[in-house]
């Protein structure tokens, strides 16, 4: 059934991990709605849809730029983009 692509458990619990991320942001929105707009650190007026794209996004250079120059293993990828991830919650 999904035989085009190689589902692993790292691939699965990367997806089940930004799916859990936007559902968690919907109830959110859903129970508190229009009160997450607000100008942070870097000048511009984000949302919260906004601040999870910019962690998310952020992320992924973090994760690639290490890649690119040091390789595996990637945990401390991991630990700075969820410094990203709560600097952009909380600052941005």
């Amino acid at each position: 059934m999904f035989s085009w692509m190689a589902w692993t458990w790292p691939t699965a619990l990367f997806f089940i991990g930004i799916f859990s991320a936007i559902a968690v942001i919907v109830v959110i929105e859903i129970k508190f709605p229009g009160t997450s707009e607000r100008k942070g650190a870097l000048g511009l007026v984000t949302t919260r849809g906004d601040r999870l794209f910019l962690s998310l996004l952020g992320s992924a250079y973090i994760f690639l730029a290490w890649l690119g120059v040091m390789g595996t293993p990637l945990w401390l990828p991991l630990v700075i983009s969820l410094c990203w991830g709560g600097f952009c919650f909380r600052k941005v």
